[in-house]
């Protein structure tokens, strides 16, 4: 019994040590974002103050000021305005901690691969950040202006926007973490394969019920109920759910190269 008992403790004591450290480059990444909150903030309002427009020459996607932009956010308590601070910069300092998290999760997880598999951290690490910041970015740049645009003109000709603050840093970072949370999918499907939990043929196999649960995460991701902005997650989920079997297929091909399927 005890011999059972002492490699769960030792998993959960390096686990904690591993979340320790995660926590503290956190809080590193928190203390340095924080002097630039401001800033962020202020690149935060720019589906606020701009419409995105596509175009058909460099730099194909340019940001133009709306004819009536929203002057001012408001805040409706004393607090308000200070929490939004703290919230912007924290979630700059998980970004920030990223890769050290990411370092650390592989290292938690480095036990029980092969002696083979042990060398691609570093790999892991690049693809896990730049996935995120991928995933950030697209949401930034083409889904919250076209979910700022649709939502503050659906029916609004009698209404005038006043928006909160802190309603709309929480609408904000809701959207971008999730979808830096999601642009990880092909990296949780190779993972999945290559521990034997799925296959590739399976996945494809499955695509139709893939297809429905990118739906279902959307309408549980999305801070916003309606179809338009669920839609505008779901299909990215199906687009890297795809990515990640061909990526699945690429590795598992080799690592058995004289496998006749």
């Amino acid at each position: 019994m005890v011999e059972k008992k002492l490699p769960v403790t030792e998993h959960l004591s390096e686990l904690r040590q591993r979340l320790i450290k995660s926590l503290i480059a956190v809080l590193i990444g928190f203390g340095l974002s924080f002097n630039f909150s401001e800033q962020l903030f202020r690149l935060l309002t720019l589906p606020l103050r701009s419409d995105l427009h596509l175009t058909t020459v460099s730099p194909y996607i340019e940001f133009i000021p709306k004819a009536s932009p929203i002057q001012k956010l408001v805040f409706l308590a004393p607090a308000e305005a200070f929490w939004m601070n703290i919230k912007v910069a924290m979630v700059a300092g998980l970004v920030l901690a990223l890769p050290v998290a990411l370092y650390q999760l592989w290292k938690f997880i480095a036990p029980g691969l092969m002696p083979s598999e042990k060398k691609y951290v570093g790999p892991f690490v690049v693809a896990g950040t730049v996935l995120f910041l991928i995933g950030a970015l697209f949401c930034f740049s083409v889904v919250l202006p076209f979910a700022m645009g649709f939502l503050l003109t659906y029916k609004t000709a009698f209404m005038t926007p006043m928006i909160s603050v802190g309603n709309y840093v929480d609408f904000c970072l809701k959207f971008l973490l999730s979808f830096g949370a999601i642009f990880e999918l092909p990296i949780v499907i190779l993972f999945l394969t290559r521990a034997g939990v799925v296959t590739p043929k399976a996945l494809a196999k499955n695509r139709k019920y893939a297809v429905l649960v990118a739906f279902i995460l959307a309408a549980v991701l999305t801070p916003t109920p309606d179809a338009f902005n669920q839609t505008l997650m779901a299909v990215p989920i199906i687009i890297l759910y795809e990515t990640g079997i061909i990526i699945s297929k690429i590795f598992l091909k080799k690592e058995t190269p004289n496998e006749g399927d």
